[in-house]
């Protein structure tokens, strides 16, 4: 219960953002964009939740502090240790600095409204920084851990409080991952699982990678991890943590 009231009031420092869907029908990337990141950074999670918002997919390598595998590819993408850091190879783009990031992806995948009031500077910093504070360092530091031959994919959505402590173990691991970004684009996806079950709805989600997990699994719910390389799909996030430990760490 400690744990996810931390992960509650991180969200809600973060005021939500990268929850729900914000744009329906976003053209999408040509190719998979692919993003440098580091979970616990303010910077990173801005990016992360306008992907959720424009409803993206991405590649996500991981580049804690004192982490060995991806850093110096960002170096030579971007000339310089900065992150976040994000290709997209369609457009053959290359850019650094989160409010860059962020205007680029919904000038380019988004609409005219742009991403809100709470997304501008200064206000998306401080709120983010407030967010990254309460995770005292999580996310940020490299621990050893081999390294999977096939990418890791998680259905998530970035301010949820489950999913939080999944993706701050794949950075601390340096595990690659493609997320699959699962924001809320109907009253229906508010409802948890078992809601909707007690109910009897017909639930017809309208993300595709909500549809794609409901036809998967039987069930929406985040996170949810697919492990390739061990022929595994798994929910519930102490035992994807488990998971990670058992095959990964070191």
């Amino acid at each position: 219960m400690l744990r996810l009231a931390g992960q509650l009031t991180t969200s809600t420092n973060a005021l939500w953002r990268g929850t729900s869907v914000r744009v329906e029908g976003t053209e999408r990337p040509g190719e998979l964009l692919h993003l440098y990141d580091m979970e616990g950074c303010p910077h990173c999670r801005l990016v992360r939740e306008a992907l959720t918002e424009l409803d993206l997919d991405a590649a996500i390598y991981p580049c804690p502090k004192g982490g060995d595998r991806f850093r110096n590819r960002a170096v030579e993408l971007g000339g310089r240790e900065r992150f976040p850091l994000l290709v997209d190879p369609g457009e053959g783009e290359v850019l650094q600095q989160s409010s860059r990031i962020v205007a680029y992806l919904w000038r380019q995948y988004g609409d005219a409204e742009g991403p809100g009031l709470t997304s501008r500077k200064p206000i998306a910093r401080i709120r983010s920084v407030m967010a990254s504070a309460t995770r005292i360092g999580a996310g940020l530091y490299a621990k050893p851990a081999r390294r999977p031959e096939r990418l890791l994919e998680l259905y998530s959505f970035e301010s949820s409080p489950y999913t939080r402590v999944v993706r701050e173990r794949l950075c601390e691991l340096q595990l690659p991952y493609v997320v699959r970004n699962c924001g809320k684009a109907s009253l229906a996806d508010y409802l948890l699982p078992v809601v909707r079950d007690a109910v009897g709805m017909n639930y017809e989600p309208a993300s595709p990678n909500r549809s794609e997990l409901l036809a998967r699994t039987g069930r929406v719910a985040v996170p949810y991890l697919v492990d390739p390389n061990q022929d595994m799909g798994l929910y519930d996030s102490d035992r994807i943590l488990e998971h990670l430990r058992h095959f990964y760490q070191i």
